[in-house]
C-alpha cells in the first residue's frame, strides 16, 4: 500500500506548492484552533510561511521549483498528533465528568 500512498500524495499536489498534509487541515474546528496555539513558535512560523507561500504560488499559477518542493521525508506530521492529545484529553474530561462515584 505504501506505493500507492506514495502516488496519491504526489498526485495530490499540495507537496508541489511546498505544503505538509497537516497543512491542509481545516481550521475551523475548536480542536485545531487549541492545536495551533499549542505548536512550538518555530513551527507555527514555518506553517504560516508555508502557506503564504502556496498562496503566492497559486495566485501566479506557477509551481515551485523542485528543489524547494517538500519531499516526501520532509512530510511529517505536526498538528496530527497534538490533535489527537487534545481529543484524548477531552475524551478522558468527560469521561471522568460522567463518573459516578458510590458509596
Amino acid at each position: 500500500m505504501q506505493p500507492l500512498a506514495n502516488w496519491y500524495a504526489d498526485a495530490a499536489g499540495y507537496r508541489k506548492l511546498g505544503l505538509r498534509a497537516d497543512d491542509l487541515i481545516p481550521e475551523e474546528s475548536d480542536v485545531v484552533q487549541l492545536a495551533l496555539k499549542r505548536l512550538p513558535p518555530k513551527e507555527a512560523y514555518d506553517r504560516v510561511y508555508r502557506l503564504r507561500r502556496a498562496f503566492q504560488c497559486s495566485l501566479s499559477h506557477q509551481l515551485l521549483p523542485p528543489a524547494e518542493q517538500t519531499k516526501p521525508e520532509e512530510d511529517v506530521a505536526y498538528l496530527s498528533p497534538i490533535i489527537r492529545e487534545i481529543e484524548s484529553q477531552k475524551r478522558e474530561r468527560l469521561d471522568l465528568d460522567a463518573m459516578v462515584v458510590k458509596k
